[in-house]
């Protein structure tokens, strides 16, 4: 299930916002099409971060992912829990699973992206 709460990137990140602070991971359908997630590099606290860049990588046993600021703005928080067990990522890529949250210099930003039926949609045509 896709939750209809997130906004979603056709990178597959998903984020949430509240007020000006955006939390971000990744979604279910990535984490599983990834798989075994064992590694993950995320900017520091204090990182300015660009809408759509590269803000850090994922990776599995099979291979690395790029992901991407679904806002721009500066990070406030990075889940330190994830370096010893980026596991969680599968485990609860909605929940425990998240990676950083940024302070949004332009919440409008959120506009851009795909709510969950447009998201919904762009797996269906990325499976075809």
């Amino acid at each position: 299930m896709i939750p209809d709460n997130l906004r979603y990137m056709e990178s597959h990140e998903w984020v949430k916002s509240e007020d000006d602070i955006a939390t971000v991971g990744i979604t279910d359908y990535a984490q599983s099409e990834i798989q075994d997630i064992v590694f993950v590099e995320l900017p520091d606290v204090g990182t300015q971060l660009t809408h759509k860049a590269e803000l850090g990588v994922i990776e599995s046993v099979k291979a690395a992912f790029d992901l991407y600021a679904p806002v721009s703005g500066e990070v406030i928080a990075v889940n330190e829990t994830l370096l010893d067990a980026p596991e969680q990522v599968n485990d609860s890529p909605y929940n425990d699973g998240w990676f950083l949250k940024i302070k949004m210099t332009d919440p409008s930003e959120l506009d851009t992206l795909l709510d969950a039926d447009g998201y919904q949609a762009h797996i269906e045509a990325e499976d075809a």
